[in-house]
């Protein structure tokens, strides 16, 4: 019998490493976890890897809790790209935590990610922020919002929660046209109390702070941004992410805008095309290895 040889993998070129269920936080006696994506020579010789580019990707949950795996197989490849990626868990409104409880846990793993760089072989330098539907929400609130002190815990202070590009797919840029889109939806009043609180009368203005739209501010600097939506998405309307391109560009940002046609939220929005129109835009806006694996 012939036995084939292969040569061995020395610096394990090509492999990923899962680190499932980090605690970033503790906020109100709950913990708080994120998953992380390394090159597998992370886990024997971090010292060896050359510091990566950050992507933190927030899943869309209704502002209910994310579930940490669900891109999980699809994020592999931005590790294949160069990046070190991880996927953040937020406390969940319905249990409790109303806005903007989960835009203050966004920023707080991003700060945790800085905080322990050097162990995830990141570069605090060269973070990415990346959300689907509320998860875009809060993706985009944390990007227009950095390190404003209304929305920052007390967990590591030293790092900053402030990022250098922002991707988000099918995002509530208009909580309030969000909603009338959806009254009928069951469920969607109760999410409002548990979003704004038992009064009405404070909605709307509740609303437009947790609104990106309305979050813009003349004059101040920001990264760029990557919107997606599909125009036939029954959740939450194409034309909100039209009129927020249209205000990030009116204000100087930049901003690059994709309509993916027929698309719905979620389901049918997702192809190669749509993952390699965001590679493409984060290769533009970050530094990669060239020969990264």
């Amino acid at each position: 019998m012939q036995i084939k040889e292969l040569i061995n993998n020395p610096t394990l070129a090509g492999q990923v490493r899962l680190i499932e269920n980090v605690t970033y936080a503790a906020a109100d006696g709950e913990a708080l976890h994120l998953s992380l994506l390394v090159p597998w020579l992370q886990r024997h010789r971090v010292a060896e890897l050359a510091p990566r580019p950050l992507l933190v990707f927030v899943q869309g949950s209704s502002w209910q809790r994310p579930t940490l795996g669900e891109e999980i197989p699809q994020l592999v490849q931005y590790v294949h790209q160069g990046f070190v990626v991880a996927t953040v868990q937020h406390r969940n409104a319905i249990e409790g935590h109303p806005f903007p409880a989960f835009l203050q846990d966004v920023k707080t793993a991003i700060r945790y990610l800085r905080a322990h760089a050097a162990q995830y072989a990141i570069d605090p330098h060269q973070v990415v922020l990346w959300g689907t539907s509320s998860g875009g929400n809060a993706a985009l609130l944390a990007a227009l919002t950095a390190n404003d002190p209304a929305y920052r815990t007390a967990d590591y202070p030293d790092q900053s929660d402030q990022v250098n590009a922002v991707v988000a797919c099918f995002a509530p840029t208009d909580v309030a046209d969000t909603f009338a889109y959806t009254q009928h939806v069951p469920g969607s009043d109760l999410l409002k109390i548990c979003l704004f609180g038992q009064d009405p009368a404070q909605w709307p203005a509740k609303m437009k702070e947790m609104s990106p739209l309305y979050r813009i501010q003349p004059g101040q600097t920001y990264p760029a941004f990557l919107l997606l939506h599909g125009d036939a998405d029954q959740v939450v309307p194409y034309h909100e992410m039209e009129d927020m391109a249209t205000a990030l560009a009116a204000a100087g940002v930049a901003v690059e805008a994709v309509r993916v046609k027929g698309a719905d939220h979620e389901k049918d929005f997702w192809s190669p095309a749509v993952y390699q129109t965001v590679a493409d835009f984060l290769a533009r806006q970050i530094e990669l290895e060239p020969t990264a694996k």
